[in-house]
């Protein structure tokens, strides 16, 4: 069989699917969640069996060393999954949740009820954690996804799909109703992009490139995740301890996911106190700095930054630094070179952080906190499919709520236009 001939009966099998999971108990998908975690775990030397295989592949293709983080699948990391799928499993089933309802004058009664989107195409990278999440997700806000991983994790997504099929068919759940993509060929993508009679949406998650090549090549309406060039701002009225904390939890915890912080904007009035301090910790940690002028007479360990870094998405130890002289000039950059993704401020002055919070366009703005907190599970809504940074239907982290839309139902007794 073709892969165009494999990918178009996933997606009818799936939207077969999505009409049993679209009216599904809480209880039965719960079950399922709960099946598949149990399963991990019981699986635990099998996935990573299979991740060695990626590993290995990774390596030899030249990862980064960010990039081998997130391929790593270890027990922590399956103890995680199982213990987000029950995180899942216990958050409140957002499907036949009646949105709000009115009278009208003619006696008809309007109101909204939530429902599942339906089938959604799920694209990424690395992170085979993703296939799991993703799955669980979509499985409980009543949809049916295909999903496709990067080839980097081909081996351990091919074993938790298994797994995944596994758990579906022992509680009596359509198989259709979570498929992970069996080829590596990169021919799957462009397949599953033109499926627009079975395939609802389409939500690619991953590094710039993916998302463009998505962009141009689906028929299929798409929920954009694009880079994360996110910015910590040193305000003139801070902290200093605070911002020094801040800014290297921002860099330096996760150096390699998306809502770790890309640039430091740092007010001229705290740059000659703030930044050699701040310098010599980041230095500790292998940061390698790129800064302004300004900071390159602060810092002379720093490179001079070029016009290419302010609008980089590193993924890695490298941070671009500038001095700014007002709030006004860091909101200016942050406009010209961010990506809507995560932006925080440091600040002691609450009418600052007022105004940071309502100029700012960002899925999440934050005020005296790390940008690491862009995240499903760090905000309450439990795991995340991806970080919208587009603003139709969803912006930010996308939990359950935001795997579903509403429809209107409205109740009468015999009215007519007239």
């Amino acid at each position: 069989m073709s892969v165009e001939e494999t990918i178009r009966k996933m997606a009818q099998s799936a939207k077969k699917a999505a009409r049993k999971m679209s009216v599904l108990n809480s209880d039965k998908k719960n079950e399922a969640l709960e099946r598949i975690a149990q399963k991990l775990v019981e699986n635990a030397s099998k996935i990573k069996d299979a991740n060695e295989k990626d590993l290995d592949y990774g390596k030899e293709k030249g990862l980064s060393d960010a990039m081998i983080d997130r391929l790593t699948v270890n027990d922590a990391v399956i103890e995680s999954m199982a213990t987000g799928l029950r995180d899942v499993a216990a958050l409140p089933d957002p499907v036949g949740g009646i949105t709000g309802m009115w009278l009208r004058p003619n006696g008809l009664q309007v109101g909204r009820v939530r429902i599942p989107l339906g089938v959604i195409g799920m694209i990424y990278e690395a992170r085979p954690n993703a296939t799991i999440d993703a799955a669980g997700l979509c499985l409980k806000a009543g949809n049916a996804v295909i999903l496709r991983g990067g080839s980097e994790a081909f081996h351990s997504n091919t074993v938790l799909g298994l797994i995944i099929q596994d758990a579906l068919r022992e509680t009596d759940i359509p198989e259709g109703a979570a498929q992970v993509i069996p080829v590596r060929q990169r021919d799957a993508v462009n397949a599953l992009l033109v499926q627009e009679d079975s395939v609802d949406l389409i939500i690619p998650r991953g590094g710039e490139g993916l998302i463009r090549f998505v962009v141009e090549n689906s028929k299929i309406p798409i929920l954009k995740h694009y880079k994360g060039v996110c910015h910590i701002y040193v305000d003139k009225m801070c902290d200093l301890g605070m911002a020094e904390e801040v800014s290297f939890n921002a860099k330096v915890q996760r150096p390699g996911v998306c809502n770790a912080m890309e640039t430091l904007l740092v007010h001229q009035s705290q740059a000659e106190s703030f930044l050699p301090k701040m310098a010599k910790r980041f230095i500790g940690a292998e940061v390698e700095l790129r800064g302004c002028p300004k900071t390159c007479r602060i810092l002379t360990e720093a490179q001079n930054a070029t016009p290419e870094d302010w609008p980089m998405e590193y993924l890695d130890l490298i941070l671009a630094i500038k001095v700014v002289s007002t709030m006004d000039e860091a909101i200016e950059h942050i406009a010209k070179y961010g990506s809507a993704h995560t932006e925080s401020i440091v600040t002691s002055d609450y009418s600052r952080a007022r105004k940071f919070l309502r100029q700012v366009d960002a899925s999440v703005v934050l005020v005296n906190a790390s940008t690491r907190f862009n995240d499903g599970g760090e905000l309450g809504l439990g795991a995340e499919i991806g970080i919208s940074t587009s603003k139709l239907h969803a912006y930010g982290p996308m939990g359950l709520e935001e795997l579903t839309t509403t429809k209107f139902i409205v109740f009468g007794d015999g009215q007519i236009r007239t």
